[in-house]
């Protein structure tokens, strides 16, 4: 299953070190099973978005696996990938950025070629050969025609998605320079946001968050100073505080912190799949580890 993971210190710019696949005790067995790659996004000073991304298995390449990424931003979007649909290349590793925005996605959605017709011209959008870039180039249009509306872009592009094309999940997540959106939709997969305060639970901590199986780690110092909101597809520390989103629930990480979450999908998709649905490297993409 690919792990998402964001945060938001805004409006504070913060130091955060990222570890995308560390497994120090096991490398080698760990990276067999997650071979597919893993991006880091985040803004510059300038509002630009950043990416650094590499989709060589990490088995093949300790210095990668073992590599810490220093980045300073408001807003952060991590990503370890397990291929559904692409070959292993950076063009279909996530995030990706498109209007300024950065997006990535854990799911498998299929009928790409009905997905294709009905972008149409905003096809083009699409560098790569993924089902995750082309529903964010839908998101893109919909958020366009509805005058920049991020949230009723979303809710129509997984509306329409859900209604007319096969489902397993749809669980994304969007960063911009100062807010962040996540959508869990359906109940395949689960999603975690945590609002922690300055210092954490205890109010001295600095911030320093551990996945399973060492697949991704983040550490920040200034946040014990500073308060944030982190998403994350697992509970990454025993914070009390981490709640999982509902199925069909849309959550907003607003540019002061505020959250703001409600059920934007509460039907289920018209043709949803199981894993017994999926073709045997999706299937393998989507199975819990």
């Amino acid at each position: 299953m690919c792990r998402l993971f964001a945060l938001s210190s805004s409006p504070h710019r913060t130091l955060a070190t990222f570890w995308l696949l560390e497994a120090p005790d096991s490398l080698r067995r760990q990276s067999l099973r997650d071979p597919d790659g893993t991006g880091l996004g985040w803004f510059g000073p300038d509002g630009a978005p950043r990416v650094h991304k590499s989709a060589i298995a990490a088995y093949q390449d300790r210095a990668f696996a073992e590599e810490a990424r220093q980045v300073e931003s408001t807003t952060f979007l991590a990503h370890v990938r397990y291929a559904s649909t692409g070959g292993l290349d950076n063009r279909n590793t996530h995030p990706f950025e498109q209007d300024g925005r950065l997006f990535a996605h854990n799911g498998v959605i299929e009928g790409l070629d009905r997905l294709d017709a009905h972008l149409g011209p905003d096809r083009s959008l699409v560098q790569g050969d993924t089902d995750s870039e082309r529903f964010f180039a839908l998101i893109t249009r919909e958020t366009a025609a509805h005058g920049g509306d991020m949230a009723a872009g979303i809710e129509q592009a997984a509306r329409w998605i859900a209604r007319n094309l096969p489902v397993f999940a749809l669980n994304l997540i969007i960063a911009t320079r100062d807010e962040l959106w996540a959508l869990r939709y359906p109940d395949t997969h689960e999603l975690h946001v945590l609002q922690r305060p300055a210092g954490g639970r205890h109010g001295d901590r600095h911030l320093d968050h551990s996945g399973t199986g060492g697949r991704m780690r983040v550490h920040s110092g200034q946040l014990a100073r500073f308060p944030s909101v982190v998403i994350a597809s697992e509970r990454m520390d025993d914070h009390p505080g981490w709640r999982p989103l509902l199925p069909g629930e849309l959550l907003h990480i607003r540019a002061d912190l505020g959250v703001a979450g409600r059920i934007a999908l509460p039907e289920e998709p018209v043709h949803r799949l199981t894993l017994a649905d999926l073709h045997p490297q999706a299937a393998a993409s989507q199975a819990a580890r």
